[in-house]
């Protein structure tokens, strides 16, 4: 009898259950198994052994769920990694990392098996057996090739085609085999042939028909750089300035990739904002590309995931951040575009993980090479690039004849004093915007904030409504007349009259994108206008549609919110408006200023991607703050220079590992009083590198009190000691019966 350590999608550690002699079960494979008195659930076997545990009673894996291991060994240590390192059970891990139809639950077997998928599958014919060798077909044709011509000659065209592919075992794909079905039943029926159901195969081209682009000197030097930088087991930083063609060497990079049968993995943040490139990715490497994010239904997920666990290599699979645990058979290549994107990182559940940074890890658990790309990277890829960790590629002219935009900064004070300034317009957008709609071209602005208004007030009494859930005020939406809690969704009609003093003197304070799109379609009433947010955009059709149209020159006028940085290729635009820089700048973050400079010049990276100059007009009321100065001059190097400085003297990352503990509880008193306990004890192991408790960013959040503890460990520093004495923490709170009904989210690592 042997015993299994089998991970369960629980935030649970692994549990032991007998195999019984007639089950064939390995490691790494999916089993059903009975937990508790009324669940069945998928684990994976994660270790067997024949020892008994000295457990009283022991439940059997009732069955093995699929013929193959649905995890191969390199993936189980990558799962163990990001467990350890994120202090999260392997059950959380499994939870975010399978589908949820791969690993099916019920309270009944019968149910369990409703809700059970396989891998597609197709059918499959060959001759039978006796009839395989080249000596036996030609034999058997010679004898009947008189009586039945049709008969053998479609034998002939099976065994060929056989040959053609390189099937060891003479089946090939019944798709291929251009007979009618009622030929293929004749010859079934008197036994010359034999078919099966297998897993459905790819119509894969070869490599000889990838039409690949034509790269530049520029090009062809980085990527000669970053073939030299795997030769020697670096990951390669490619920093290329926005319409470099960084996608141009990804491309050249997959094809030898593919070429030689091995698998790629391209991570992008966001799947339908990079609707373009994944097209022409699907273009060029034909029958190979495969899709992977949260909008794909269920069903089409899991057999993604299934089909890829019995793949044999030669694949390239795009997708977010979920699609990092996606089988690869046999990896070669690991990119991470945009990888200083912060939707890179998960918030919610745990893990709590850094796409970017597992991807790295990947690298070395699978020996696949590793790309990171970024116009604008971040620090910690940047420090990792000077201390000669990563290769340092640099790509600082656009491709072809494009030039990067002027940006010009406007004063919104000075504006408004001279008189030159209507609503939340400067006159020198304006008047920019007019020049392009004048020549025919288009038109981007940048508002960082969607809905008509942040908040609305009063101005008698300064009353301003507020979530009852969440500590924050409600957004005015036009649109729908209501106002909306941006953070736990709960909305009211728009208030007119002042609950607090009876007067009609709500006003909206602020301005969101619908605002923008409401005054700029007065100001230019010839244009046609259009929004792109999470309002507009909430279903991937209507994104696309908004998209399909701007590109297509049907919109003369975009507005939108960060979306707009994220990797759009628009060749009419030759404006692009930043409406409110200060805001970015005021966020309370030790990050604000690295991110408003990668958001403001990913967002001006959209003008002039082709043979005119774009311009780029800044409005703020900071035009000499540091930052606005260097996303003026495109200067990376100077905003990552001051802000090392800035970091390396106050021990954030990437000079220290920062570790965000949130306490939740419903109880704000009884939050104080752990959130006290637990600094209390973390102070006693780690001394002054624990910050707080302070009161979150957003301090209630759909009806519970938060606060934050944060650790900082300085880099060189042990982060596995740190964890260990972290645990014991978590330990001697959840143990004590005065605290253990709050709940605390360890984020690694946090952004």
């Amino acid at each position: 009898m042997l015993y299994a350590q089998v991970v369960l999608p629980l935030a649970q550690p692994t549990y032991t259950f007998a195999v019984d002699e007639s089950l064939s079960v390995g490691v790494g494979d999916a089993v059903v198994v009975q937990f508790g008195s009324s669940r069945y659930y998928t684990g994976i076997v994660w270790s067997l052994s024949a020892e008994r545990p000295d457990y009283p009673r022991i439940k059997p894996i009732l069955r093995r769920l699929y013929s193959f291991p649905l995890l191969t060994a390199e993936a189980m240590r990558v799962w163990e990694w990001v467990a350890e390192y994120y202090m999260a059970t392997l059950g959380e891990v499994m939870r975010v990392a399978l589908p949820s139809l791969a690993k099916p639950s019920a309270t009944t077997i019968a149910e369990l098996d409703e809700r059970s998928i396989e891998p597609p599958t197709e059918t499959f014919v060959a001759l039978v057996e006796g009839l395989r060798s080249e000596e036996a077909l030609a034999e058997y044709v010679a004898k009947h090739h008189r009586r039945a011509p049709r008969r053998t000659a479609t034998m002939e065209y099976i065994a060929s085609l056989a040959i053609e592919r390189g099937s060891e075992d003479g089946f090939v794909p019944r798709r291929m085999v251009d007979v009618d079905a009622q030929a293929l039943a004749a010859l079934r029926a008197k036994g010359l042939i034999t078919t099966e159901r297998r897993a459905r195969e790819r119509n894969i081209g070869g490599a000889d028909s990838f039409l690949l682009p034509k790269l530049s000197e520029a090009q062809t030097t980085a990527l000669n750089t970053i073939r030299g930088a795997h030769a020697e087991g670096r990951v390669a930083l490619l920093h290329g300035v926005t319409g470099s063609g960084k996608t141009e060497i990804y491309v050249h990079l997959i094809a030898e990739e593919l070429a030689a049968g091995r698998d790629v993995m391209l991570l992008v943040p966001e799947i339908v904002i990079t609707s373009q490139l994944i097209e022409r990715l699907e273009r060029i490497f034909e029958g190979r590309t495969t899709t992977y994010h949260s909008r794909l239904t269920p069903r089409r997920r899991g057999e993604t995931f299934l089909r890829l666990a019995t793949s044999t290599g030669g694949e390239l699979i795009v997708g977010v951040r979920s699609a990092l645990f996606l089988p690869m058979s046999n990896a070669g290549l690991i990119i991470i575009d945009e990888e200083h994107d912060p939707s890179y990182k998960q918030s919610d559940p745990a893990p709590r993980y850094n796409a970017r940074d597992c991807a790295v890890v990947m690298g070395k658990i699978y020996g696949a090479r590793v790309v990171l790309g970024s116009a604008t990277p971040s620090l910690e890829s940047y420090v990792n690039a000077l201390s000669g960790k990563y290769q340092y590629v640099e790509l600082n002219e656009r491709w072809g004849d494009a030039l990067l935009p002027e940006i010009v900064v406007s004063d919104t004070l000075r504006a408004v004093k001279r008189g030159e300034r209507k609503t939340h317009f400067n006159l020198e957008l304006l008047h920019s915007i007019n020049d392009s709609l004048a020549e025919g071209k288009q038109a981007i602005l940048f508002q960082n904030r969607r809905g008509y208004a942040p908040y609305i007030q009063c101005r008698t009494c300064g009353y301003s409504p507020r979530c009852p859930h969440c500590n924050v005020t409600l957004t005015q939406h036009n649109t729908s007349s209501r106002m909306e809690c941006h953070y736990c969704g709960y909305s009211e009609p728009r208030r007119h009259v002042c609950p607090n003093c009876d007067t009609q003197d709500m006003s909206p304070m602020g301005f969101g994108t619908e605002r923008v799109e409401e005054e700029i379609s007065r100001l230019f009433p010839e244009a046609r206008v259009a929004r792109l947010d999470g309002d507009t955009s909430s279903s991937e059709s209507s994104f696309r549609r908004i998209v399909r149209e701007f590109e297509m020159g049907e919109t003369d006028i975009l507005v939108g919110t960060q979306i707009l940085g994220k990797g759009f290729d628009f060749g009419g635009v030759t404006t692009v408006g930043i409406l409110n820089a200060d805001n970015l700048l005021s966020a309370p973050d030790f990050r604000a200023a690295e991110r408003a400079f990668q958001l403001m010049t990913q967002v001006a990276g959209r003008a002039g991607r082709r043979e005119e100059r774009g311009r780029v007009v800044v409005q703020t009321s900071l035009p000499n703050h540091p930052v606005i100065r260097e996303v003026a001059l495109g200067d990376y190097r100077a905003m990552a220079l001051v802000e090392l400085r800035e970091r390396e003297a106050f021990g954030y990352p990437p000079y220290s590992h920062l570790v965000r503990l949130l306490l939740r509880h419903g109880d704000n008193e009884q939050l104080h009083k752990t959130s006290d306990f637990v600094a209390h004890l973390m102070r006693q192991k780690f001394g002054t590198r624990v910050l707080g408790p302070v009161a979150a960013a957003v301090e209630r959040f759909r009806g519970e009190y938060r606060s934050e503890i944060l650790l900082k460990i300085e880099s060189g520093a042990s982060m596995q000691r740190a964890r260990t004495l972290l645990r014991d923490v978590l330990r001697i709170t959840s143990e004590d019966k005065s605290h253990k009904s709050v709940i605390i989210n360890v984020d690694i690592d946090a952004w």
